[in-house]
């Protein structure tokens, strides 16, 4: 399965920036949060960077056992503390999590993901205009939000043509 990243700048699709998942990317959010991560964190988050794609909570047991996480348990709380720091996000129709690559994202848990239902292709991206009117549905239904998360689901530019 192939991950792309891509962060939108603005809102119009000629401004479009590929953020791919490699180590130059990471390291960035995960510093950006200013926060010593825990080694069962930081075993989730290398697990994460090094798939390269979204995973569940139970492959990331299966892969990390060998470094001494046991429980599920152990991962849902580094995954929890990871969400909470704005590294990780969790894709809710995949139950899987994804590193964040957003350098933006930081804490404030607003991200958008593109699901390839053919390939399973997942990319993220961010547009502050869709932030914008997002921010303004909340407050015209009276509701402050504190994370969101949209989820697209369709075919990738491959997966349409191919």
């Amino acid at each position: 399965m192939t991950i792309d990243y891509v962060m939108l700048e603005h809102s119009s699709m000629k401004n479009v920036i590929a953020l791919p998942m490699t180590a130059t990317v990471a390291p960035n959010v995960i510093s950006s949060t200013n926060r010593r991560h825990g080694r069962n964190r930081q075993l989730v988050l290398d697990a994460l960077e090094r798939a390269q794609k979204p995973l569940g909570a139970y492959e990331l047991l299966e892969l990390l056992r060998e470094d001494g996480l046991r429980a599920p348990l152990q991962i849902y709380r580094a995954l929890d503390q990871l969400i909470g720091d704005g590294t990780v996000h969790k894709i809710e129709s995949l139950s899987a999590y994804a590193l964040c690559t957003g350098l933006e994202c930081g804490n404030h848990g607003h991200a958008a993901f593109a699901i390839c239902r053919a390939c399973g292709r997942t990319s993220e991206f961010h547009d502050p205009e869709l932030h914008r009117v997002l921010r303004l549905l909340a407050r015209k239904e009276g509701f402050r939000t504190t994370a969101t998360t949209i989820e697209l689901s369709g075919l990738c530019e491959s997966c349409a043509h191919g």
